[in-house]
């Protein structure tokens, strides 16, 4: 039997980003995020359609993505800018269209990319990291990011 989980869990899973690097009280960019669950539905003709909806109910297993929108407010170029989002314990990482997002799956000690991060076993052996290892993602901004401008950046996710 799945489980529902309601729409409480989705506002903390909302509450739960962006975890925002010091470097964000040094410099004016304002960050938002949201939480859209992605459903897909098969019209009559049998045609299927993908939508992002408000998470009012999640089950294990439904994709969320999650979309955190920046803008510098700053009269100047916001520089060193880095932002760290922990997932939820409920949600399994899947991915990101961004190369240059870093994954930790040690509670943050360490980054990389997924491929390069492994996993100490408890008997002292360690194993290739895998998505569902992962505890936070980060992006460090390698140019500032100019007065005025704004972006966007994305993850998805899956409940556990």
């Amino acid at each position: 039997m799945k489980r529902m989980i309601s729409f409480a869990f989705a506002l903390s899973l909302a509450s739960a980003l962006p975890g925002v690097a010091q470097a964000q009280s040094a410099n004016a960019v304002a960050i938002d995020s949201n939480v859209m669950v992605e459903r897909t539905t098969t019209d009559a003709a049998g045609r299927s359609q993908t939508m992002l909806e408000e998470p009012r109910v999640v089950v294990p297993g439904d994709k969320l993505v999650f979309v955190l929108n920046y803008r510098n407010n700053g009269v100047r170029a916001a520089s060193d800018f880095v932002v760290t989002n922990p997932l939820p314990q409920a949600v399994a990482f899947d991915g990101t269209s961004d190369a240059d997002a870093s994954v930790s799956v040690d509670g943050g000690r360490s980054w990389g990319q997924l491929a390069t991060l492994s996993i100490r076993n408890a008997d002292g052996t360690s194993r290739p990291a895998r998505a569902e290892d992962v505890t936070h993602i980060r992006w460090a901004f390698q140019q500032p990011i100019p007065a005025g401008r704004a972006g966007r950046l994305m993850f998805r996710g899956v409940v556990r």
